[in-house]
């Protein structure tokens, strides 16, 4: 190996290791702004971010999306940050990308979800994990790379938006899309253990049951949407239940699956419910075509729920109907071949840093990411966080990031910086 960058390397790794307490205590600023979508008010956090940063001499353009786009779309606010660090002619600009909006915490937590605690060398919190841990890891891996490496070439640009929970499109998406930035190749924010190269597409619908209300006393004068939503229920779960005989050819993705998440229905106890919405997401494995998917799901449900009535002798007016309204319809993420650069880069270091070579795999997630991959720009998933989502209590109570992971990821960032804009 080049002695030269080997040094490099090491350079890179003392100045994060000498910095680290002021990126913990970035990270804490950032998780201490909460950020729950819904209902998805992130203009405060993205506002604070770009004072944090300033310091640095980082100036974030703020860019937002406007409010009635936002609203339309189911939130409250919405500006997505973009950081340019331009070095010199010729070379790549990469891109790291981090998103800032989660889930609302939820019950069960026994640390405060917006306090950043420090307990036994991790940090808990909403967001500690996924992603605001990668702000950091990706604003100190460009910081580093700016005092050791002194890089003459390409640039590296850090979007920080807030729209993943809600599928990109107002986020990373909007971005694109008003052409305010076109990388070569891009980093998103993920674990350490892992260099993520394809990710589940999703589907989601609303179902709303339609039936006929009615006093609970006399229930033959009406039509009982949730019996009819019951029926439909159970078709769906028997589908769900088949897709476990239709297998990915991807490393880390197993099978399609279906989870009904959200049921809302029915006025008062002793009423016939008339009405009964349910919202279900559908996981699509990179091999599955969605609109082949949306059709199949559209026709079980057609068929379920036309033999409910038929069982039950409903017609005419007297009969169980659905409106059917697609939510969101995020593609599957497969790899581009000019991704290579970013897969070696990170596999060097990763090996270098933790010991062991993160593997190149799928998951069964489905972010963001898939937006730049769309529009031809080579990407992978990678950053600060544990082996599994279930270890990072992602969307689950007591999030938490192990800060030893956050450390040694941003070394591997940096490190993958100096290579790719070599």
């Amino acid at each position: 190996m080049n002695p030269d960058r080997q040094a490099t390397y090491a350079a890179l790794d003392a100045w994060i290791d000498q910095h680290f307490d002021e990126q913990v205590q970035f990270l804490q600023a950032l998780v201490r702004v909460p950020t729950d979508t819904p209902p998805g008010n992130n203009a405060p956090h993205a506002e604070r971010t770009a004072e944090l940063l300033a310091p640095f001499g980082f100036e974030a353009e703020r860019h937002a999306v406007p409010e009635s786009a936002v609203r339309d779309y189911g939130m409250q606010s919405i500006t997505n940050l973009i950081v340019r660090r331009p070095y010199g002619d010729g070379g790549r600009t990469i891109a790291l990308n981090a998103h800032g909006d989660v889930v609302p915490p939820g019950e069960g937590w026994t640390h405060d979800p917006y306090g950043a605690e420090v307990v036994d060398g991790r940090m808990y919190g909403r967001a500690t994990a996924v992603s605001k841990s990668d702000f950091s890891t990706f604003t100190w891996a460009v910081r580093a790379l700016e005092a050791v490496a002194l890089p003459r070439q390409g640039a590296v640009e850090l979007h920080f938006t807030y729209d993943e929970e809600f599928g990109g499109l107002l986020g990373p998406g909007w971005l694109l899309a008003q052409g305010l930035t076109k990388p070569d190749l891009m980093i998103a924010a993920g674990f350490s253990y892992d260099v993520v190269t394809a990710h589940n597409g999703c589907l989601q619908m609303e179902v709303t049951v339609h039936g006929k209300m009615a006093h609970a006393a006399v229930p033959r004068t009406g039509v009982d949407a949730l019996q009819g939503a019951v029926a439909l229920m159970n078709a769906l779960y028997a589908e769900n239940a088949r897709y476990r005989q239709v297998r990915s050819q991807v490393p880390g993705i197993d099978h399609p699956y279906l989870n009904i998440g959200r049921i809302e229905g029915g006025t008062n106890t002793n009423v016939i419910p008339g009405k009964v919405v349910l919202k279900l997401d559908r996981r699509m494995i990179p091999e599955e075509k969605p609109a082949e998917v949306e059709a199949s799901l559209r026709a079980v449900i057609a068929q379920a729920v036309q033999k409910f009535n038929a069982e039950h002798g409903y017609a005419g007016e007297d009969a169980v109907r659905v409106d059917i309204k697609r939510l969101l319809l995020a593609n599957a993420m497969t790899p581009l071949p000019g991704n290579a650069p970013l897969v070696d880069a990170i596999q060097k270091h990763g090996e270098a840093v933790f010991g062991e070579k993160p593997p190149a795999v799928g998951t069964p997630l489905y972010t963001d990411v898939r937006l730049y991959v769309e529009r031809g720009i080579p990407g992978v998933i990678y950053g600060a966080g544990p082996r599994t989502v279930l270890d990072s209590h992602a969307k689950r109570a007591d999030e938490r990031i192990e800060l030893a992971d956050l450390r040694r990821a941003t070394k591997v960032v940096a490190r993958s910086l100096v290579d790719l804009l070599a």
